[in-house]
């Protein structure tokens, strides 16, 4: 299964996300970390005090919404399966919780802060991401 480089889409992206980080911790005084954002949904007694997390997830859910609906045509393949992929799910969330955070904390806002933890975690993550594609394309032959 080719991946189509793009660079311009990448980097644009890439900005977007570092500015979002910036402007969140240069107004709000926080991270923009995912799992601290998505903890509003189990722990309600955050809800009232923090409602930029509610503003922050509307926007992830509604920008691609609205892609879709500006006739934008994203082509997804999952050549997984629907256990498999809850098996990942899993197993991501528990890798976040044993991390103290997620890519996103460690890789953009803890590595921007030089977070000594950040970096080891980001180092730990593309470790094993790249054993992970070793051993994939090893068993499948792809």
């Amino acid at each position: 299964m080719p991946t189509d480089f793009t660079p311009w889409l990448s980097l644009g992206g890439g900005v977007l996300i570092g500015l979002s980080a910036v402007f969140l911790m240069a107004f709000n005084g926080r991270i923009a970390g995912m799992t601290s954002i998505l903890s509003i949904l189990v722990k309600p007694r955050d809800w009232a005090d923090q409602p930029w997390k509610f503003a922050f997830l509307a926007a992830a859910i509604a920008a691609p919404l609205v892609l879709f609906m500006s006739g934008y045509d994203i082509a997804v393949q999952v050549p997984a399966s629907a256990p498999l992929l809850v098996i990942g799910g899993l197993l991501v969330g528990i890798g976040t919780m044993l991390g103290s955070g997620c890519t996103s904390g460690h890789g953009v806002c803890g590595n921007a802060r030089l977070s000594p933890r950040s970096m080891a975690a980001t180092a730990t993550f593309l470790g094993f991401a790249v054993v992970t594609v070793f051993m994939i394309r090893l068993i499948t032959g792809a």
